[in-house]
């Protein structure tokens, strides 16, 4: 028998486990598979970031400039409804993308697709950095801003479909946990830096009325951050990230995301469970505590800033744990488990905070609370949900999944004014917190263990009786 070739002796001299998802073997750190799999872990972290510093833009950077692209006449609440309504928009264009780019990722590739993606999402954040505002166009200006968040939404929906999948395919069986936990922890970490920036920008320019340097132009500059960000993400995946090898992709269908309704609508429906109620704590941590924060507790808008800072950047450290944590518990008890500590630690923080004397002190102290046990579903989210569909459709199931769930908790003022007349307006999100952790236990009781997965072998993929 003839000798191997130079480059196939050195992948036969690699352990099992520098190799993707391997099932024995220690982890070497040296040969192209690890080389390839850190890049793409590295991507994935990166694009994440890069996804949720774009996404929470608008709720934290435009909260000081809202008289920029609304009338002063408006009401209270229409200013309240047009402000969330700039962010759902956001939310609901996610699923589309999903779908859309779900499809090419299957299809064609997740890293060409993953180029597409980040070069549309920083086209359009580039663009809405120059709108023009209500002074100059009228309510042209947050129908405008409305639609390109819309738009915006597809790309940034199509992004996290191609590049996490990507990440959790390159990535050994035995680190997926730490891995997914590394490139979500880039959520609240990307909203800490902008309540970080925002802050800074405060400090140095004025934001008190419509011709103010905030309003005018500060409010820009994070925008503009954004699409330079995304720019770099690009030449990232271009030069740096490899498709994964063929084996765990699987075979490419033509339309994968009728085989992920007709195969697989059980996984499906149990994954949109446990998102729904993802989703519907992350609003309310993300969306509503802002303005409950100011309008009720009565904090300036920097100390606003500084208690979102704090309350995202607990969640980001508390991500690994929680990652770490499923890999040795299993995924279906840490989800079990989070939920219940929804309901009862994330909810009660809440609540506790809304009835205290609102000092700044207290918020600090309560925001750890709720960063922590309202959001922590993300920490294994990427590797459990890239686990729980087969190779052929994983773009697709993990973007489905992941974002179809979006659309129900977008409209989460429609349910907060349902409790007017029952309850004051500041205790209703406790009660969607509490909910939204019943879904996550529920959901995650519904779902099989997915920790030991071969993402290579479609057989291994637990499906739903």
């Amino acid at each position: 028998m003839s000798p191997l070739p130079p480059a196939e002796q050195q992948s036969a001299a690699l352990d099992d486990d520098a190799r993707p998802n391997a099932p024995h073997g220690p982890n070497t750190p040296h040969g192209p598979d690890t080389a390839k799999a850190r890049a793409a872990v590295r991507g994935g972290a990166f694009a994440y970031f890069v996804d949720q510093f774009d996404i929470y833009l608008p709720i934290v950077v435009l909260a000081p400039a809202t008289d920029y692209f609304q009338s002063a006449h408006l009401s209270a609440s229409t200013t309240a409804l047009l402000a969330s309504l700039v962010f759902a928009s956001t939310l609901i264009g996610r699923p589309l993308g999903a779908i859309i780019f779900g499809h090419f990722a299957d299809t064609v590739g997740r890293k060409r697709t993953t180029l597409v993606a980040v070069g549309g999402f920083g086209i359009i954040t580039l663009i809405t950095a120059c709108l023009p505002g209500h002074e100059t166009i009228g309510t042209w200006s947050v129908g405008l801003l409305i639609a390109l968040r819309f738009i915006d939404g597809i790309f940034l929906g199509g992004e996290y479909t191609t590049a996490v999948p990507l990440a959790m395919e390159w990535s050994p069986r035995h680190k997926r946990g730490l891995n997914a936990s590394l490139i979500t922890a880039t959520s609240p970490a990307a909203y800490a830096m902008i309540a970080a920036l925002t802050l800074l920008l405060l400090q140095a320019l004025p934001s008190a009325g419509l011709h103010s340097a905030y309003v005018q132009w500060g409010w820009r500059i994070p925008f503009l951050a954004g699409a330079l960000l995304a720019a770099l993400l690009f030449r990232y995946y271009l030069t740096q990230v490899h498709e994964p090898p063929p084996e765990y992709t699987g075979a490419r269908h033509k339309l994968p995301l009728a085989r992920l309704l007709v195969r697989y609508p059980k996984s499906l429906a149990q994954v949109f469970v446990l998102m729904t109620g993802t989703w519907l704590a992350t609003n309310m941590e993300a969306a509503v505590t802002p303005g409950q924060l100011k309008e009720h507790l009565l904090l300036s808008s920097k100390q606003v800033t500084l208690t979102m800072l704090v309350i995202n950047a607990s969640a980001a450290l508390s991500y690994p744990l929680f990652g770490l944590l499923s890999q040795r518990i299993g995924r279906r008890r840490f989800y079990i488990g989070y939920g219940l500590s929804v309901m009862v630690i994330g909810a009660g923080s809440y609540a506790l905070l809304m009835v205290s004397d609102g000092g700044l002190g207290t918020a600090l102290g309560w925001g750890v609370m709720i960063g922590v046990f309202t959001v922590g579903t993300f920490g294994p989210i990427a590797a459990y949900l890239t686990e729980r569909f087969p190779a052929s459709i994983r773009s697709t199931g993990y973007g489905v999944g992941y974002s179809l769930a979006l659309i129900a908790p977008a409209f989460y003022q429609f349910y907060l004014r349902q409790f007017d007349g029952f309850m004051p307006s500041h205790l209703a999100p406790a009660v969607l917190i509490a909910l939204a952790g019943a879904l996550i236990a529920f959901g995650g009781f519904l779902g099989p263990e997915t920790r030991d997965v071969d993402m290579a072998d479609d057989s291994t993929i637990p499906k739903l009786a």
